[in-house]
């Protein structure tokens, strides 16, 4: 009589242990993901630098990018840790130079970046490429009903289309370094360079702030117009709503 209790307890046991494990499954049915935040609005700020640049061209200082998206997200509802994200923003580049200007308007056959070590130059001089760009993502979530207080993983895409690129000095000084006229002076061309781009990017988040990388798959310059260089960033990225 013992022993048939024994069993009885255990086989019961063993049903309440699979009942509890099918209750704590993570299903898109047992989760309220209708309105959750998970990265619907992100802002990067990175530091940028150009892969491929020859020794002729001086970038100093710390080049950076601005990046503006806004996304929406689309769960997997067979795996809600997983969704993807797609979305619409702009992008912009800001390289700074060292006694170099960047000929964009010039009529060459070739984008020209010439040496002003020896003669008149900026005090500051800076290329500007501007992006309307289309993020995609693949992401995962370890706590996905809520990312706010989990971390996140992505590995994404961005198609985009140059909306502009011009170059910026300002203060112009004689060779010894003193200002010689307090002024700005703005050129502005997309001729030398390629007007769609692709890169491709990865994320690592905690909440609402993480870091960013983006490694641009597609030449800056057009083909038989200058050196083949792909930019890169590295940077902060923040997320949530």
């Amino acid at each position: 009589m013992a022993v048939v209790l024994f069993i009885s307890h255990a086989v019961l046991a063993q049903d309440s242990t699979k009942t509890s494990v099918k209750k704590n499954k993570i299903t898109y049915e047992s989760l309220n993901l209708a309105n959750r935040p998970n990265d619907h609005f992100m802002v990067i700020v990175g530091y940028d630098n150009w892969i491929g640049k020859p020794d002729t061209i001086r970038t100093k200082g710390l080049s950076r990018s601005f990046m503006f998206y806004f996304l929406m997200d689309f769960p997997f509802k067979t795996d809600p840790h997983f969704s993807v994200g797609a979305g619409l923003g702009i992008g912009v580049s800001n390289m700074y130079f060292d006694k170099q200007e960047v000929l964009v308007e010039a009529n060459n056959a070739t984008l020209a970046f010439p040496d002003r070590t020896n003669t008149d130059h900026f005090k500051k001089y800076k290329l500007v490429n501007t992006y309307l760009e289309v993020p995609l993502e693949l992401r995962y979530a370890f706590n996905p009903e809520n990312p706010n207080k989990s971390w996140k993983l992505a590995l994404g895409v961005k198609p985009g289309l140059m909306l502009s690129a011009y170059t910026k000095g300002k203060n112009l000084l004689n060779q010894a370094g003193q200002l010689e006229q307090a002024y700005t002076e703005k050129n502005s061309s997309k001729h030398f360079f390629n007007g769609t781009r692709v890169a491709g990017t990865f994320r690592i988040s905690y909440g609402f702030i993480g870091l960013f990388g983006q490694y641009q798959l597609t030449p800056l310059i057009k083909s038989g117009s200058g050196p083949t260089i792909n930019p890169y960033t590295i940077g902060i990225v923040l997320s949530g709503l």
